[in-house]
């Protein structure tokens, strides 16, 4: 065997169609575009998501809603939720780390104090925020707020 007499196999290459040249060739006169119309002349191109003139998918659907990209989402944790992670750890410093550290929030959460509930331990809290009621019973109890 010799490279030069290397040839692929039988029927395993086609040759291209060959549009637009000639009568002769079967594919000359209109050159399998049909005829007239804009899909027939040069430089068509349809416009994105259309659907021959009915109305198109994206239309056809309700459109619903709008999420801010800019909007911050809060893990809420409320006074009464504090009280019992308090009793439940035993711990009087509750922060960040301490909540994801005992596995009640995820490492990507924001933490915002709210006032529901009620609150007897004296607690040291740090959030990146905390309602106006929240705060006034935490530090109700001789606690503080620290905001992130």
């Amino acid at each position: 065997m010799e490279l030069h007499s290397l040839k692929p196999a039988a029927g395993a290459v086609k040759s291209r169609k060959r549009i637009a040249r000639g009568q002769g060739s079967g594919r000359g006169g209109t050159s399998t575009r049909g005829h007239k119309g804009a899909k027939s002349r040069s430089g068509y191109k349809s416009k994105r998501a259309f659907e021959g003139g009915q109305m198109p998918l994206q239309m056809r659907l309700p459109k619903r809603g709008f999420k801010s990209p800019n909007r911050v989402e809060y893990v809420a944790m409320n006074v009464g939720q504090l009280q019992a992670i308090s009793e439940k750890y035993s711990v009087d410093t509750i922060d960040v780390a301490t909540l994801l550290k005992l596995g009640i929030i995820k490492k990507t959460d924001q933490v915002k104090v709210l006032g529901t509930g009620e609150l007897t331990a004296k607690l040291t809290v740090s959030a990146h925020a905390c309602s106006a009621t929240a705060k006034a019973a935490i530090e109700a109890q001789g606690g503080t707020v620290t905001i992130l």
